[in-house]
């Protein structure tokens, strides 16, 4: 920290020789407002980590301390039944590891958009999407002697939208409604007989919940062939519920089977569930970090750049890979034209790993926790300075992130012994993996798992390969390198995929025509 910071203190000047000062005077006094504002902010982002990771390291320590002395104490033919049923050795408990701690902070980029620099880049892609408009309508202009902007590929991605979300009001009233009666029917003190009984009706009330959620979207997509935005709305919000759901039973329920012989356990209010169901987390807290009010021009701002982004990735596939790809099908397969179509989607393929990443875990993410006055804006670290691909998958997404840590990794490790991490990180990859494939398989109408193996046989070895000791530019330029080609490779096969499957449909549905790829064989 302290090398970093004089280092700092040296690179603007206050350490050079007085003879420099005078001729760079005005330069100074111009930009050293907004540097201090930059500087302090860092500072003060630095102090918020500092006792972050202080806290946890100090909870820790305590807590095996008094592990280790609670076990030296207890006889060892038999527990002492004054000892409470959640001790804090962290062996016996899956719940006690390192907790996700809420806090009041700004997002990255906007904490970045204060300083003149960065707003530059961002009005470059602004300009970016600028450049396309006009393209679009000199080209429309030369072809049909006039001036129309088209809007056919957003209209048929959005297709069918309000079905989607009329799917959608049975999915979040089932979220709603059974979770929280399920834990209200276990918080309630009574006999052993109607415990059982209770938790016998709860688990079927949850296998209903369960099946509503992962039936009911997929039926409505396939029956009434939606479009890709539309089935994109379903399952997020189908994921997305699933794994609130699990994080709210996950808090609560093993706190309510541990006090089920005393007096009861409050339940969750129901207000605070509902907050937690709309707030941009997936970790169930009763309660959160606010902000004292909604800056609602904040909250338009970010909806329309979410708006932005969505038509900038329309004319991004409508210029950059329809021309390309469309009649790709029709030609005889050869390696030097996938070669070629992959290298000619990496550009389009980051552009929309960046647009997607913007409009999502940024602008959207903070609308809502600005509507919501969810104070912890914390959605995404500074994945973009990753040396390593195991920095990259924690800072890539933290609200997943979070999930699978606190979900799959330590409870995990708890059900190993606490031994086994490989085993443990293993199965976040395969979780992550499969949803991932499923959500590709959802979106597009068909099998073609691309995102599966990219993860498991290319994402995987990196992560253990390219760890957090590797630093320097060289490991960030490689990291960036393999987002390129990884974007490529899905961008091309993808859009190669769909247009076989329209050119090349089959003559009758078996299972082994479904679960093969078109393209490898449709060349008409």
């Amino acid at each position: 920290m302290e090398p970093r910071a004089a280092h700092l203190w040296r690179r603007e000047g206050l350490g050079g020789k007085k003879e420099d000062r005078p001729s760079r005077e005005g330069n100074n006094e111009t930009h050293r407002g907004p540097d201090l504002l930059q500087w302090t902010r860092h500072m003060q982002a630095v102090k918020t980590q500092l006792l972050e990771q202080a806290q946890g390291q100090l909870t820790e320590l305590l807590d095996q301390a008094m592990c280790e002395a609670i076990q030296a104490y207890l006889p060892q033919d038999r527990p002492v039944p004054s000892i409470p049923p959640d001790s804090l050795c962290k062996t016996r408990e899956p719940s006690l590891g390192k907790r996700k701690v809420f806090i009041n902070r700004k997002s990255l980029l906007d904490e970045l958009m204060e300083v003149q620099h960065f707003r530059t880049i961002y009005h470059m892609f602004v300009a970016g999407l600028c450049v396309f408009i006009i393209s679009t309508l000199a080209i429309d202009f030369i072809d049909e002697g006039r001036l129309m902007l088209e809007f056919d590929l957003l209209i048929f991605s959005f297709g069918q939208l309000p079905l989607a979300l009329v799917t959608w009001v049975p999915m979040f009233l089932s979220t709603l409604l059974l979770p929280y009666q399920v834990l209200r029917l276990w918080a309630r003190p009574q006999s052993r007989v109607a415990w059982t009984l209770g938790v016998g009706l709860g688990c079927m009330l949850l296998a209903g919940h369960t099946a509503v959620l992962s039936i009911l979207p997929i039926h409505v997509a396939v029956e009434y062939q939606l479009p890709p935005a539309s089935r994109c709305v379903l399952v997020f919000e189908q994921v997305r519920l699933l794994m609130k759901s699990y994080s709210f039973l996950r808090e609560i329920v093993p706190g309510t089977l541990r006090a089920r012989g005393g007096e009861g356990i409050r339940a969750p209010s129901f207000s605070s569930y509902l907050y937690f169901l709309f707030c941009p987390t997936l970790i169930y807290r009763e309660t959160y970090p606010r902000t004292p009010n909604v800056r609602w021009n904040y909250v338009a701002k970010n909806f329309a750049q979410a708006l932005g982004c969505v038509l900038y990735a329309c004319f991004i596939l409508g210029r950059l890979c329809v021309p390309v790809f469309a009649n790709m099908s029709r030609e005889p397969f050869s390696t030097r034209a996938l070669v070629l179509s992959i290298m000619h989607a990496t550009l389009p393929g980051i552009f929309m790993l960046l647009l997607i990443f913007f409009a999502f875990l940024h602008c959207w993410l903070n609308a809502f926790a600005e509507m919501l006055r969810f104070g912890d804006r914390m959605f995404y670290r500074d994945w973009w300075n990753s040396t390593s691909f195991s920095n990259y998958y924690r800072t890539w997404n933290v609200v997943v992130h979070d999930w699978l840590y606190s979900y799959v990794y330590q409870d995990g490790l708890w059900l190993l012994g606490g031994q086994a991490r490989g085993a443990a990180m293993l199965g976040v990859f395969l979780v992550s993996a499969v949803v991932h494939e499923y959500i590709c398989c959802f979106v597009l109408g068909f099998f073609y798992p691309v995102m599966l193996l990219l993860f498991l046989f290319i994402g995987g070895p990196l992560n253990f390969m390219m760890h957090d000791r590797r630093t320097g530019p060289a490991w960030n330029v490689l990291m960036w390198t393999m987002l390129f080609l990884g974007q490529g490779i899905q961008v091309s096969l993808y859009c190669q995929e769909w247009y076989a499957q329209r050119h090349c449909p089959l003559p009758q549905t078996t299972f082994w025509g479904l679960v093969t790829p078109r393209s490898w064989s449709c060349h008409t």
